[in-house]
C-alpha cells in the first residue's frame, strides 16, 4: 500500500534545477558498435500496431463542438467563462477525437524543458542510483522531470500517453517499453524525443543510454571459467527485456567459446524476482552433488541473492559448495553474505547522461532529429566485481 501512495505522489512531482554543460554522447568506438548492432531495415518490436492517423488538433475539437478554437482552449484550461451547454459539447469532442492537449508545445513556448521518465518497478533496487542520478542532472541543468509509474496503467503505452498530457517534451524508456516501436512512433507523433534506456537493441539513430551487456555477461562467465568452473548455470531475466536476452547470448557465447555443453534444464526461465529465485534455485541445487552446477549465473542481483538464500537453506556453502553472480551491482549485492561477484552497471551516471543528451537535444534549434544520420548512443563501461560469492571449485574464497 506505501508503494501505491508513493506512487501516486511521484507521478505529479516536478524537479527544477539550474544549468550546467552537456555530455559528450559517444566515441568513434561506440559508433561502430551500434552500426554493428543496427536492426534490419524492418524493425521488430515487443509492441508494434499499425501506424495510426495524425493526432486531433484543438481546430479538429472546435470544428467538431462547432465553436471557435478560443472556447475549446477555455475549456482545455478549466476557464468558468464558458457555458455548461458548451462545455459539455466541447468535452464530447474532445473525447470523440480522443483529443490530448500540446502542453508540450506550450512549455516550449514559454522557454521550459520538460523530461519524463517512465519506471517499471517501484522495488527494485535499480530505482534509487536510477532516480538520483537523473534529480542530479535535472537539477543541474535546469530542467523539470515528470515521473511517472508504469504500475499506475493497465498498458505500458498509457504510461506514456499520460507524460504526453502532463507535457514532457523528451521521454526516458526503460525496458521493456524502451523496445516499443508503438511508443516511439507515439512519441514522435507528439514532437517528443524517445531516448531508450537500458535497452539491448537500441534503435540506431534514436538516442540511447545503455551498457552492453552481451559482453558484460561474457565477461563473467569467463571470469568463472578461470576459476575452474565447466557446469555453469544460467537463470535468464525477463524475456520481455531486451537487455536479459542480451545477457543470455553473452553467457552462452563465452560457454561456447570454451567448448562447454550447457543443458537445457540449466538455463532456467527467470522474472528478475527473488521469489522466482527460490523456486529456481531448488531445482538447480536439492539434486545429488553430480548432478548440480557447481557454478550459477544469475541474471540480476536480486535472483542471485535468492539463490544464496536457497544454497544457505539446503546446508551448501557458497562459494567452496557452489559459486553464485549476479548482474547490475545494486545495493543489494553487498547488503547480503557473502557478498555477490557481479557486473557493476553504474545506473547513476548512466541517468545522468540521459538527462544530459535529452535536455541538450531539446535546446538545440531547430529541433534534432533521428533523421539527421547521427548516432547518439551512450554506452557506459561496466565492472567486473569480483567478491565473496565466488571462487575456485570446491576451493576457498576469491580474493
Amino acid at each position: 500500500m506505501a508503494n501505491q501512495i508513493n506512487n501516486c505522489v511521484l507521478q505529479r512531482q516536478v524537479f527544477p534545477g539550474l544549468s550546467q554543460q552537456a555530455l559528450g554522447y559517444m566515441t568513434e568506438k561506440t559508433k561502430k558498435t551500434a552500426e554493428k548492432k543496427a536492426p534490419p531495415a524492418k524493425e521488430k518490436s515487443v509492441i508494434e500496431t499499425p501506424a495510426m492517423k495524425q493526432p486531433a488538433t484543438v481546430h479538429d475539437v472546435a470544428k467538431l463542438a462547432g465553436v471557435g478554437s478560443m472556447t475549446v482552449s477555455r475549456v482545455v484550461n478549466g476557464s468558468t467563462a464558458v457555458s455548461a451547454k458548451m462545455r459539455k459539447r466541447v468535452e464530447d469532442a474532445i473525447k470523440e477525437l480522443n483529443y490530448v492537449p500540446n502542453l508540450a508545445a506550450r512549455a516550449a513556448r514559454s522557454g521550459q524543458r520538460r523530461i519524463g521518465i517512465i519506471f517499471s518497478n517501484p522495488k527494485s533496487s535499480n530505482l534509487g542510483d536510477f532516480l538520483m542520478g537523473a534529480f542530479a542532472a535535472s537539477s543541474a541543468l535546469g530542467c523539470q522531470l515528470l515521473i511517472e509509474p508504469l504500475l499506475a496503467h493497465p498498458q505500458p503505452i498509457d504510461a506514456l500517453k499520460k507524460l504526453i498530457e502532463l507535457g514532457a517534451q523528451g521521454v526516458i524508456l526503460p525496458p521493456p517499453i524502451c523496445d516499443s516501436l508503438e511508443a516511439q512512433q507515439l512519441a514522435r507523433r507528439h514532437d517528443i524525443l524517445p531516448l531508450s534506456f537500458a535497452s539491448g537493441s537500441p534503435r540506431l539513430h534514436s538516442p540511447a543510454v545503455l551498457i552492453d551487456d552481451f559482453a558484460g555477461a561474457r565477461a563473467m562467465t569467463h571470469y568463472l571459467q578461470s576459476l575452474g568452473h565447466t557446469k555453469i548455470a544460467f537463470v535468464k531475466g525477463d524475456p520481455k527485456h531486451s537487455p536479459a536476452n542480451s545477457r543470455a547470448e553473452g553467457f552462452l557465447a563465452a560457454m561456447a567459446e570454451a567448448n562447454l555443453e550447457v543443458p537445457a534444464h540449466w538455463m532456467p526461465d527467470g522474472d528478475f524476482t527473488y521469489r522466482c529465485a527460490l523456486d529456481v534455485g531448488k531445482v538447480l541445487l536439492d539434486v545429488p552433488k553430480k548432478q548440480r552446477p557447481t557454478a550459477i549465473f544469475a541474471c540480476n542481483d536480486e535472483m542471485a541473492t535468492g539463490l544464496l538464500a536457497v544454497a544457505h537453506g539446503l546446508g551448501l556453502k557458497v562459494p567452496q559448495d557452489v559459486s553464485v553472480a549476479g548482474f547490475d551491482d545494486t545495493a543489494m549485492a553487498t547488503a547480503v553474505w557473502p557478498q555477490l561477484t557481479t557486473i557493476h552497471q553504474p545506473l547513476a551516471e548512466m541517468a545522468k547522461s540521459a538527462v544530459t543528451m535529452l535536455d541538450d537535444m531539446l535546446k538545440t534549434t531547430p529541433r534534432i532529429s533521428e533523421h539527421d544520420g547521427v548516432v547518439r548512443h551512450f554506452v557506459a563501461p561496466y565492472k567486473l566485481m569480483k567478491r565473496d560469492s565466488t571462487g575456485p571449485v570446491g576451493g576457498v574464497t576469491a580474493t
